[in-house]
């Protein structure tokens, strides 16, 4: 079975600690380099048969990230691409930028980072912090839209995941008044996230619909690959808390980006500085 190693960095000389430990058994090796990052990759006409274990911890001392795609991953493009929004598309969180305009910032925040660690239920805490928000008219909800900061390198990742002839879907914890205008400045063939509850032009404080969570992340990568006709291990999932774990399971490959250590831990692949097109190295023949 065919298989990969990618190095990524946006320090050239990080790769070549751990490249050493990859070249002598690769049966070809490639290099590409963009303004904001540089990468190796490894191709094997068998399992890899480096220590992977070894690899990673040169990478990690030195600087560098690991992705190692298996199965179709190895050979083939990506079918879907499937990516979180808050603080993976976007530099920024959503109920945050929210709770400032509500004068509720820190409160929120709080609840806000306890949830992508992983210690508290997500569907618990959002609705807490949504709580926050009563009261706040409608039209804050464009004011804290226009203070989203894009992940450099997004735009590029959705152009090149398009032009490998991949979908593209993003599935958020946040608000599809945010994130359905992001999808369309980006790109993006999909996207789902939370309803807020909207009345006499001020939010309620409440939800509408169904709450997107983990599991609800995971069930909508199985549904559009389903739609795509696209088999599960030619999906890349791409995220950056505990809320991602469902998908990246639900994935052929998992790539947890500049992310807590819950998901550094599930997804074992990496790209940990702000260039989320680094990712498209995957693909790069």
């Amino acid at each position: 079975m065919s298989s990969r190693v990618i190095l990524v960095s946006d320090d050239r000389s990080s790769l070549r600690s751990p490249g050493t430990a990859l070249w002598p058994q690769a049966a070809h090796m490639r290099g590409t380099h963009t303004d904001g990052w540089t990468a190796q990759i490894f191709d094997y006409t068998t399992t890899v048969e480096a220590d992977m274990r070894e690899v990673r911890e040169l990478a990690s001392a030195s600087g560098a990230d690991v992705i190692h795609p298996h199965g179709a991953l190895a050979t083939q493009p990506p079918g879907l691409l499937v990516s979180d929004v808050d603080s993976t598309l976007t530099r920024t969180e959503a109920i945050d930028l929210l709770a400032q305009c509500a004068g509720r910032a820190d409160e929120v925040a709080d609840v806000t980072a306890r949830a992508m660690a992983g210690e508290m239920d997500f569907a618990e805490s959002l609705r807490a912090r949504v709580e926050c928000l009563a009261g706040l008219p409608v039209g804050a909800v464009e004011e804290a839209r226009r203070a989203v900061v894009v992940t450099p390198g997004a735009k590029e990742l959705i152009a090149a995941a398009h032009e490998a002839g991949a979908t593209v879907g993003l599935v958020s914890g946040g608000f599809t008044s945010m994130v359905e205008p992001l999808a369309a400045e980006l790109g993006a063939d999909h996207a789902v996230a939370n309803e807020l509850e909207v009345a006499d032009g001020h939010l309620t404080g409440r939800l509408t619909g169904e709450i997107v969570d983990r599991a609800a992340k995971a069930s909508w990568l199985r549904r559009w690959a389903a739609q795509a006709i696209v088999e599960a291990e030619r999906v890349i999932a791409i995220g950056d808390g505990a809320n991602d774990l469902d998908m990246f399971d639900a994935a052929g490959l998992a790539i947890a980006f500049c992310a807590k250590p819950v998901a550094v831990e599930a997804a074992r692949n990496t790209v940990s500085f702000e260039r989320l097109d680094a990712v498209s190295a995957v693909w790069c023949r």
